[in-house]
């Protein structure tokens, strides 16, 4: 069929000329719609498969697929024989295109031609060379640096060119300072990780097995002592895993040399230190200290501290053998038949009778925490150990979290006006029976409202207590009587305190208070026996 036989609908689908004019204006209008666009690519298709050639190719093509002949793509392009164009049908296969399209007139002039608005964005893009991710995650830690790891082995071969046939504990410390950097009292447990079958001795090769080819080189001070310190496979620290940083400290610290002939109360100090740590780090309560509490805390400085300072009592943060002394004398004077538990008879006179019952019964029913007590109604020592924490120290975290779970009598995660209004009452009749004034509880209210700022007025969030600098006040207010009163008058002399002496918590200055009387009371009981000797050591405790 000739092209000129064609009607004019279909001259103007299948003439390229005719079809460039036609269309492409309406194609590169912003404001072609989409549906016209598709219509006549469906029109020009529809009116091409009613040529009569078009229906013998597509026949004699299913044909060959039937017959399993394989497809002569050359039948397409027959000459002569269709009325379409040289545009879509050329007696010839086309050749490839080259790879370079500057010498293309067909894609010059489309370039030319074709308006901006129909160029895809992505054809503008190059290409990104393709980049290397250097490798982020170790399974077994990060490789050394080649110089990180030739500095580490010369000093380690500087150290054993003396020991050829390796060091013994007592000759490892100076390893575990100079070249691992770390606390001398991990001496002992980073000696025993190398040397796992007890032979006595670690050698060059042993050593540079396990700290540099185990990449322990590259971790960081608190990742280092984690690893050494945990028994193997588990994934924590426990209480018994922190037993020879403990027996080292009291080994060798000479701010300890006093005790080493006390055994019992060796076992009480190390005992105490230990519970002091997961008070105030294993914030999940769990009793299984992680890695990422560990890096949290401020243990890893503590113990660098013990290097640099002779003086114990000067390393306030968990091993000052003062309050080792304090807790464990205020323990004792509760334990009044000394079987090393107290109950709620004992605890209910602690600090001059200062606590209400009500608070007394909830500390035993273990809402706060769960006693490590095996004898029923009675907490063990270190269930102490955390009782006296929490209330001579109501602005640390952990305290705040203690007496919250107290107060909160439903579990609902907030504390109530009535909650508030249960504790108080007790407050409120102990002051009559002094003949002191009683404060009116809706004006005690107003006050612990202005003093927290909860986000609603209704109820105060732990969220709420944590933000706020005046949170411990309020649960003196509600069950300690004493420090309610002392809260009252602003005692003057604990102000000027507080103001010179910033960096100290409220356990430290407890401590620094109750230690002084202890002392003062055994001067007095050694004059009053006939003794001229005042100590001027750290107290033992004698009981």
């Amino acid at each position: 069929m000739d092209i000129d036989g064609v009607d004019d609908d279909v001259r103007l689908l299948l003439d390229p000329d005719l079809l460039q004019q036609q269309l492409l204006p309406a194609l590169s209008s912003p404001a072609a719609p989409l549906k016209a666009s598709s219509l006549i690519a469906h029109q020009l298709f529809s009116h091409w498969l009613s040529l009569p050639h078009t229906a013998t190719l597509v026949k004699s093509l299913i044909d060959d697929a039937k017959s399993g002949t394989p497809a002569n793509v050359s039948k397409i392009n027959v000459s002569g024989a269709s009325a379409l164009p040289a545009v879509f049908l050329s007696s010839t296969t086309p050749p490839l295109s080259p790879r370079s399209s500057s010498g293309s007139p067909r894609f010059s002039r489309q370039r030319t031609t074709t308006p901006p608005s129909l160029q895809s964005p992505l054809g503008s893009l190059k290409e990104p060379n393709p980049q290397l991710i250097p490798q982020f995650y170790y399974q077994h830690g990060r490789p050394p640096a080649k110089e990180l790891k030739e500095q580490c082995i010369s000093m380690v071969d500087q150290v054993f060119s003396n020991y050829i046939d390796g060091l013994r504990v007592d000759e490892f410390k100076s390893i575990t300072k100079e070249v691992c950097k770390l606390p001398s009292i991990i001496s002992p447990a980073l000696f025993t990780q190398i040397d796992p079958n007890c032979t006595g001795i670690v050698t060059r090769d042993a050593f540079i097995k396990y700290w540099i080819d185990g990449n322990m080189l590259t971790m960081d001070t608190a990742s280092q002592i984690y690893h050494i310190l945990r028994q193997q496979g588990s994934n924590y620290l426990r209480q018994v895993d922190f037993k020879p940083v403990l027996d080292e400290l009291l080994a060798t610290h000479p701010g300890l040399e006093f005790l080493r002939n006390s055994s019992e109360f060796q076992e009480r100090y190390a005992e105490t230190v230990i519970f002091r740590i997961f008070y105030y780090i294993n914030r999940s309560g769990t009793g299984c200290l992680t890695l990422r509490e560990l890096k949290r805390g401020n243990l890893i400085a503590a113990m660098q501290q013990l290097d640099e300072e002779d003086d114990i009592n000067k390393i306030i943060r968990y091993f000052s053998y003062e309050h080792f002394y304090v807790i464990y004398c205020r323990f004792w004077e509760l334990d009044s038949d000394h079987d090393c538990f107290v109950d709620k008879d004992n605890l209910i006179k602690y600090g001059n009778h200062a606590l209400t019952y009500r608070i007394v019964d909830r500390i035993f029913s273990q809402v706060p925490r769960k006693f490590t007590s095996k004898v029923e109604g009675k907490m063990s020592y270190e269930d102490f150990v955390y009782f006296i924490l929490a209330e001579e120290d109501k602005s640390s975290e952990p305290s705040l979290e203690y007496w919250f779970k107290c107060i909160d009598l439903d579990g609902n995660g907030v504390i109530t006006r009535n909650e508030m209004h249960f504790f108080f009452e007790e407050q409120l009749h102990r002051m009559e029976c002094i003949t002191q004034e009683p404060v009116p509880f809706n004006d005690i209210l107003c006050q612990i409202i202005d003093m927290i700022g909860p986000e609603k007025e209704n109820c105060i969030t732990l969220k709420d207590l944590k933000g706020s600098k005046l949170s411990g006040n309020v649960f003196n207010i509600l069950f300690n009587l004493n420090k309610f009163m002392a809260f009252e008058t602003r005692d003057p002399f604990l102000i000027r305190q507080e103001r010179e002496e910033p960096n100290l918590t409220e356990w430290d200055r407890f401590a620094q208070r109750e230690y002084l009387r202890l002392s003062m009371e055994e001067d007095v009981e050694e004059v009053s026996n006939g003794s001229a000797d005042v100590w001027d050591e750290p107290l033992e405790p004698q009981f």
